[in-house]
């Protein structure tokens, strides 16, 4: 894939953390960038910057759980665009609690957030990706939907059930020629994991629990989302691709 083939990808939850680098890596490799991010502020942000790199971008403040708002803001991405080739679904939160200790609309919103938006997203962008030919939808999920952690039942479930809805997928937009992936990071610093990583024993335990003794930074995820989405990952699909520092090893 080069310059010439002018592909265009859309990162939900582009505005920070793991998103806007993988957004901002994607345009690196050539892509015009449209960010899904609920903070019209971080998203727009993040446009300007790839702009300022001599590609295309635009952001789009969206609520990527609310299916109306998805398929009228995908329709405006072929619109102004003319295609879409690649979705990272990378929107997502987490709340900490085990099931005892989590409301019932904690634990709606977690899954809404983390798991109904990739069906809704994908939803919207396969018939566009089929009618040209094909295309790569690239599932951020998480190391906890492999290997549970304590007082994240909510957050682990949702990722787990990202890995499986990924295989899913990808049985079923193979006849299309679409891939479909999932990336599982480790622990990484991002403004979703600052606050527990500011409580020393939280953030010695995740320490521990990687055997390369250090958290991740988002820009060593986003290489991940760069080779599913490149000429490397033509023949990947149905894979979880784990980036995590060695914590799920045992």
């Amino acid at each position: 894939m080069t310059q010439e083939d002018g592909r265009v990808a859309i990162v939900t939850g582009g505005g920070s953390g793991i998103g806007r680098a993988i957004a901002i890596a994607l345009a690196a490799d050539r892509c015009a960038i449209a960010i899904f991010d609920r903070n019209a502020r971080s998203g727009a942000a993040v446009a300007s910057e790839i702009e300022r790199s001599g590609q295309r971008a635009r952001a789009y403040e969206i609520d990527v759980t609310v299916s109306e708002r998805v398929r009228q803001a995908v329709e405006d991405v072929v619109k102004t665009f003319g295609r879409i080739d690649v979705l990272v679904n990378n929107a997502g939160i987490g709340f900490l609690g085990s099931v005892e200790e989590l409301t019932e609309e904690e634990w709606d919103h977690v899954m809404s957030v983390n798991i109904k938006s990739v069906f809704l997203c994908s939803r919207a962008v396969i018939a566009h990706m089929a009618a040209r030919g094909g295309g790569r939808i690239i599932n951020v999920a998480s190391v906890a939907g492999l290997v549970a952690s304590p007082g994240r039942a909510a957050y682990c479930a949702s990722k787990g059930a990202v890995v499986m809805l990924t295989r899913a997928m990808a049985l079923d937009c193979a006849p299309r020629n679409i891939n479909v992936n999932s990336i599982c990071p480790g622990v990484v610093i991002t403004p979703m994991t600052e606050k527990s990583l500011r409580d020393p024993a939280d953030r010695q335990r995740r320490l521990n629990g990687t055997p390369l003794k250090r958290l991740a930074q988002p820009e060593e995820i986003a290489p991940a989302a760069v080779y599913l989405a490149g000429p490397g990952g033509s023949f990947v699909t149905g894979s979880t691709l784990v980036v995590d520092g060695g914590w799920s090893i045992d």
